[in-house]
């Protein structure tokens, strides 16, 4: 389906077209003059549009560099009864993508129609396969052997056939961006751009700017117009990257934009709608923030629509050695390596670490593995310091100090709790105490 824009000034021809192009599913938005036209395109984006070269006493081929400027992906057929090979090419000089003449039939409109229905199809898929060739990574499948991730995926795939916006959280590293992008591939907006804005990497005074845009001169260094990011991913996904570290003016705009699909550019007082999905991340408690007055509780419930919480790694053990397993056959070959997998002292290693990075941190231990190891497989060496090798299970009279029985133990309770609390808790003695034990064995 393409959003389309009928400029002409013939009320019959515009309804003419208005109802093949409706019959075809399209929606059409039909005006009369250019500077209507620029109205509805400075609005609302479009994929194509029938420009007439004759519209009463203004020349349709000065309103082609005007629809371009906010929408350059816009694909432009110029109708007329004056054809001629002249006008043909300079239509197509200043930017047409097509040229039909008058009188036509509906099956030449739908012929013209479905071409570019094509066209637009293939950009959007270059567009996307670019995005995804720049980011390829190892960790972007959602495999899990653990029930509670099984069951966050299986949530998070029935979600994806919806509108509904998601909120994913999570502490920081366990996935939540490979979430949101997963979401939005299994979605029906999968053949539409898919925009990141990571709140916390934009500067708070320039993160309304990235989202909705701003026009020349708004503020200093603003050289050119930029249609920011809902713009860029008009009838797609916008993915909203830890969206507790959004200011609070900020929030605000969004919460227009999610209630009625208005926005406006900075520096610009036209209003604009988008037709984009929001899904938003973060691995601050809301709630928490809500109660604080740093997060606008509107918004909270706006976007807490569909809540997937993703689980800690160290929750989800089984998953570790298979993960590490993917990332192990990646970096080898994105290095030139070769690797026989992992000594079964480092499996113990793996098994007994918190990962308080999660899936970030694994991913990066074994990058740093592979690229400093020299042996046939990865051993205690070449792991980082915070992970310390385990390399046989102690037992009650065994010739060891209590220092390592006391090490050991630790580190496999805090294996296995979701809390430093809960650790806590389990040894008997309080955080403060746990915090230095922690300490003096570099857990």
């Amino acid at each position: 389906m393409l959003h389309v824009l009928v400029v002409d000034d013939e009320v019959n021809i515009r309804k003419t077209l208005s109802y093949c192009l409706a019959a075809e599913g399209h929606t059409v938005i039909a005006v009369s003059n250019p500077t209507d036209a620029i109205e509805e395109a400075k609005r609302q984006s479009f994929d194509m549009a029938f420009v007439d070269l004759k519209l009463g006493d203004e020349d349709g081929m000065e309103l082609i560099p005007g629809l371009l400027a906010d929408s350059p992906w816009t694909k432009i057929v110029v109708i007329t009864a004056f054809s001629s090979i002249e006008t043909a090419v300079e239509a197509i000089k200043k930017g047409a993508t097509d040229y039909i003449a008058k009188p036509f039939t509906p099956d030449q409109v739908k012929l013209i129609t479905h071409k570019v229905g094509k066209i637009r199809a293939l950009e959007t898929e270059i567009a996307v396969l670019k995005e995804d060739i720049q980011r390829i990574g190892p960790d972007d499948s959602l495999q899990s052997k653990n029930p509670g991730m099984q069951r966050v995926i299986e949530t998070a795939r029935k979600a994806a056939a919806s509108e509904a916006i998601v909120l994913l959280q999570g502490e920081s590293g366990t996935g939540k961006s490979v979430f949101a992008r997963a979401i939005h591939h299994w979605s029906p907006r999968s053949w539409k751009p898919m925009a990141v804005v990571s709140c916390p990497a934009v500067p708070s005074e320039l993160l309304e700017s990235e989202l909705f845009g701003h026009v020349k001169g708004a503020f200093t260094g603003a050289v050119r117009d930029n249609p920011g990011r809902i713009a860029a991913c008009e009838g797609g996904t916008l993915f909203l990257d830890e969206i507790g570290d959004m200011t609070l003016s900020v929030q605000a705009k969004l919460l227009r934009f999610i209630q009625d699909k208005d926005y406006e550019r900075l520096g610009d007082s036209v209003s604009r709608k988008a037709d984009v999905r929001i899904i938003a991340a973060t691995n601050a408690d809301l709630e928490k923030r809500v109660s604080e007055g740093r997060f606008r509780q509107d918004l909270y419930y706006r976007i807490n629509v569909i809540n997937l919480t993703v689980p800690p790694l160290r929750d989800r053990k089984e998953d570790i050695m298979p993960m590490a397993t993917d990332f192990l056959a990646y970096f080898c070959k994105a290095n030139h390596k070769h690797s026989l997998g992992f000594t079964s002292e480092v499996e113990e290693s793996f098994s007994a670490h918190a990962w308080p990075g999660n899936v970030r941190e694994l991913r990066n231990t074994i990058e740093r593995a592979v690229i400093l190891g020299s042996a046939e497989k990865i051993g205690a060496n070449d792991l980082p310091g915070n992970i310390t090798p385990v390399f046989s299970s102690p037992a009650i009279g065994d010739k060891i100090s209590l220092a390592t029985i006391e090490e050991l133990h630790i580190r496999r309770i805090l294996a296995s709790t979701t809390s430093l609390q809960e650790a806590a808790d389990v040894l008997g003695i309080d955080q403060a105490t746990l915090w230095r034990r922690r300490k003096t064995y570099g857990i």
